[in-house]
């Protein structure tokens, strides 16, 4: 069994700071909001996109797939009166020459094996494409 350990503290009304290993992080958990900041929705986002890349990084190797970006874009939709996240969809566009068969299997091990992406899926309906872009 893989342990992972943060902690957050409040720093006043408008934020916290996050941190693991020897990294921090500002977090926007204020009323108010705060822009230079990120709110909880865009972390679970920002998790749910390093949880992609990174299984880009494994699984592109173990396919043979070569590459010179990545990129994700995600949306999350939260309904006005109810405190969860309906539906978050995401396309991933990755520099390669790969054909879309070997996109389409790269894609089917994200899903497979992404441990942030079948935490979320389990509660919350995920849908996305993996598309390359040109380079």
């Amino acid at each position: 069994m893989m342990t992972f350990e943060l902690t957050a503290r409040r720093t006043d009304s408008r934020g916290s700071i996050v941190t693991s290993k020897d990294a921090s992080l500002i977090i926007d958990t204020g009323m108010s909001g705060r822009p230079d900041a990120l709110n909880p929705v865009e972390l679970l986002l920002a998790a749910l996109s390093a949880c992609i890349i990174k299984g880009i990084e494994r699984v592109g190797a173990t396919l043979d797939i070569s590459y010179d970006s990545v990129h994700v874009a995600l949306t999350a939709h939260r309904p006005v009166n109810e405190a969860r996240i309906a539906d978050i969809s995401y396309v991933v566009t990755i520099g390669t020459d790969a054909d879309s068969t070997r996109l389409d299997l790269l894609h089917k091990n994200l899903m497979k094996f992404g441990t942030i992406y079948n935490t979320i899926k389990s509660g919350t309906t995920l849908t996305g494409t993996v598309v390359a872009a040109s380079r």
